[in-house]
């Protein structure tokens, strides 16, 4: 009898041992799937008048190989998501290296491409920007070095390598492809994963308020010496601070983008029913999409868009708060500091609170380059998330 109740008793005693569960965030899988959806029927809404107008009447051309292109990034995300993202880790430094290699290809050999007068493409088979792998190899890579580096991160000499190693994609983003906005994020990503993982906060809170007065200086020296400068990026900041006297740098194209959001009211004037996007914003379908959605659907349609990239954001915070390891929270939050950068930049530039950039929306801006790696990104997101374990009873 003794031995019946011994076993009944660790029996419920079994029961109520917390037993370790796997996970797996579809609830991330399914704010990036509603966000491609709705950028798909926006993308075609913005698009549809201007390839009917140079693509030989074939107004689905932009929403047909969009299309193609994000159902291929959703099928390569799942995959992704699959391999354990340590693996990740060992090849960080070859994805690293190659991906300065290929932006150095883009200027140095034929295979460069050149769009729109901008050289930030190359040919292999497919057309890419090698720029977009700069940024997952600083995510993937930067992490890797703060591990090794144990406590020593807490040194000066730690911090100036950490930035070094991102300040050199960011480097070759500026100076092989010519693409200053994206050296920016590339940067940013840097600068948010050496924040998280160094003890302490006040130096870069310093850093950031040198930074800003530094650039309002310049933006004060740039204003009262318009004669001295002819750069195009100057322009781009004399366009922001004045884009009624400056048309033709740029200005016009920032005009009617804020009146494309003026005109939207609250609920907007319908999808589908953009004035601006007839020919007055020219490829409205690319870094602009923003003000067609505000024109179209006015302040609900931005504040529900916003709240779409708030869920994704905050699924991708669940992640890496709930992580397992060091590695897996800090390149889930390296993915989270890209698209929160890119989020952020795109809707000021729209709104002229910065200067225009070229920065594309995130899942919603034609692109096929941008929507393949951000996939990319989400895969190994996800795949960080399948191994947390949380305990059931």
């Amino acid at each position: 009898m003794a031995k019946v109740q011994k076993a009944a008793v660790k029996r419920r005693s079994r029961g109520r041992i917390r037993k370790k569960a796997d996970y797996y965030d579809y609830n991330l899988l399914a704010a990036v799937i509603l966000l491609i959806c709705f950028g798909l029927i926006m993308l075609y809404s913005a698009s549809y008048y201007e390839a009917f107008q140079k693509i030989d009447g074939d107004d689905m051309y932009y929403f047909r190989k969009q299309g193609l292109i994000s159902l291929a990034a959703v099928a390569g995300a799942i995959i992704i998501s699959k391999i354990n993202y340590h693996w990740f880790a060992k090849f960080a430094g070859a994805i690293y290296a190659l991906s300065l290699v290929l932006m150095g290809m883009v200027r140095f050999t034929p295979l460069g491409v050149t769009v729109n007068g901008s050289r930030r493409w190359l040919k292999l088979g497919i057309q890419f920007q090698p720029s977009e792998i700069a940024k997952i190899a600083v995510i993937l890579f930067i992490p890797v070095v703060i591990i090794k580096m144990g406590k020593q991160i807490k040194s000066f000499k730690a911090v100036f390598l950490l930035l070094i190693i991102g300040g050199m994609q960011a480097l070759g983003a500026k100076v092989f492809t010519d693409n200053l906005s994206t050296a920016l994020i590339i940067l940013g990503i840097a600068c948010v994963l050496v924040y998280l993982a160094h003890p302490k906060n006040t130096p870069f809170i310093i850093a950031v308020v040198a930074a800003g007065i530094l650039i309002g200086i310049g933006v004060t020296i740039i204003a009262s010496n318009v004669d001295a400068t002819s750069g195009f990026r100057i322009r781009r900041v004399l366009t922001w601070l004045n884009p009624e006297g400056n048309l033709e740098d740029g200005g016009f194209q920032v005009i009617q983008g804020l009146y494309a959001i003026g005109s939207g009211g609250f609920f907007g004037k319908g999808l589908g029913n953009s004035e601006q996007k007839l020919s007055t914003i020219p490829e409205a379908q690319n870094d602009m999409i923003f003000s067609i959605i505000c024109e179209e659907l006015g302040v609900f349609g931005a504040i529900l868009i916003l709240l779409m990239f708030g869920y994704l954001l905050y699924r991708l915070f669940f992640i890496a708060q709930n992580a397992p390891d060091l590695y897996g929270a800090l390149v889930v939050s390296g993915i989270f500091a890209h698209i929160a950068l890119q989020v952020i930049l795109n809707i000021c530039v729209v709104l002229n609170l910065i200067p225009t950039t070229g920065i594309t929306l995130p899942f919603i801006s034609y692109g096929g380059t941008s929507v393949l790696f951000l996939m990319v990104e989400m895969g190994v997101a996800l795949s960080v998330s399948r191994r947390i374990k949380f305990s059931q009873q």
